[in-house]
This record gives C-alpha cells, sequence and structure tokens, in this order.
C-alpha cells in the first residue's frame, strides 16, 4: 500500500518517525514534504498529499502540523478526500469504521509519538464495513451546496 504523507516545520519530527515506521512495516511512502524544520506553509504540501490520494497516486494518506487542524482543513478540500484529525485510538478506528476516511491528520504536539502510531496502524489495519447506513453518510458528504 502506498501512503502520501505531508507535514509542515511544526509536524516535521513527527513525520519522519511515522515514515519510518511505515517502511519498517512494509508500506511504501510518499513524502510530499516538508522536508526540515524551516518555517513553511502547511497547505502546500497538505494539499500535494491529498491530491495524490484524490487522483488514485496512494490509497491513503497522512498528513502533520502542529496541532492537526489546518492540514486537515487543507486536505478536506479536495473533493474525494475525507481526511480525519485523530487523537486517539477510538477515534482512528471509528473514522474508518464509519467515514471510511482516506486521510488520517495528526497534530504533534497534541499526541505523544507512541500513540501516533497506534493511531496510524489503526487507521492503515481498520477495514470499512460497507454498511448501508454508512455508505448513504458518505454519500451525503460529497454533496455540494
Amino acid at each position: 500500500m502506498k501512503i502520501a504523507m505531508g507535514c509542515d516545520h511544526g509536524g516535521y519530527d513527527l513525520k519522519e518517525k511515522v515514515k519510518k515506521y511505515l517502511e519498517e512495516k512494509g508500506y511504501e511512502v510518499a513524502d510530499c514534504g516538508c522536508y526540515s524544520k524551516e518555517s513553511c506553509d502547511y497547505p502546500e504540501y497538505a494539499r500535494k498529499a491529498a491530491l495524490m490520494v484524490a487522483g488514485g497516486e496512494a490509497e491513503k494518506g497522512i498528513v502533520i502540523c502542529t496541532t492537526g487542524i489546518g492540514v486537515s482543513i487543507v486536505a478536506n478540500k479536495i473533493k474525494g478526500i475525507r481526511c480525519a484529525l485523530c487523537h486517539n485510538e477510538h477515534t482512528a478506528t471509528m473514522t474508518r469504521l464509519h467515514n471510511d476516511s482516506n486521510m488520517l491528520a495528526m497534530g504533534a504536539k497534541e499526541i505523544e509519538e507512541d500513540m501516533a502510531l497506534k493511531i496510524t496502524e489503526l487507521f492503515l489495519t481498520t477495514e470499512f464495513p460497507g454498511e448501508e447506513k454508512h455508505m448513504r453518510r458518505i454519500s451525503q458528504m460529497e454533496i455540494e451546496g
């Protein structure tokens, strides 16, 4: 499975740790940046990762900034993206079970590294069951206007 990742300077360290974890687990990681702790604008990198997922170049995406809020907003602006800001195991599991989320957002200053890795694992391994009620709700998310 290919995972697109993006971050800003505030999420750089956590992105690198999650990226290493994913690669050790055998995932292919597309690193959309940023590539250092030098101050940068998160929309550029969150958008790159979201466009890869929306375009089918990656199956899932993970975006990280200081709080996770900004990157999740940017990702969700891309048609076809359902990005969930998760902060614990329950939210990571539920967003896959109920929302079939295809992107995960995390806040580097909001969660510890161990929790980030647990969230990542659950997000990537929890299968969407495809229940009719959830499919119906997901289709309602796509309606514009």
